[in-house]
């Protein structure tokens, strides 16, 4: 079992910079693709941002191409996502998963094996 604890998310202003953590625990996350989803109210889960397990290939969703990034560290077995020129659109409970050995991101959240709490990012305008 791996168990993901997300970390970093905050009330900010519109154009402000955050840094989101995903922390793994129970396994080593080098095996894993991982992928940062977002839920608004009253709205669907969308697909963020995901990395592969294995050479750095990432995607991303149109409305936060540019602006946001993913990376990860496996020696601190650690997702990120780095998020930048932040809207009031972007409010939302952002939540962490991976999948065991991702070669292609997936944007389906039910194709991944484990999944974190999410942490919340509000943005003012």
């Amino acid at each position: 079992q791996m168990q993901l604890r997300e970390s970093g998310g905050g009330l900010v202003q519109a154009g402000d910079s955050l840094r989101l953590s995903c922390a793994a625990s129970g396994r080593s996350l080098s095996s894993y693709g991982a992928g940062w989803f977002r839920q608004a109210p009253g709205k669907e889960r969308e697909f963020v941002a995901g990395i592969v397990w294995r050479g750095g290939v990432t995607s991303y969703a149109d409305s936060v191409k540019g602006r946001f990034a993913i990376s990860r560290d496996n020696a601190k077995n650690s997702v990120y996502l780095q998020m930048n020129s932040l809207k009031p659109e972007d409010t939302a409970i952002y939540s962490c998963a991976t999948r065991s050995m991702m070669a292609v991101v997936s944007r389906d959240y039910d194709s991944y094996n484990y999944w974190g709490q999410g942490t919340q990012v509000t943005v003012s305008s």
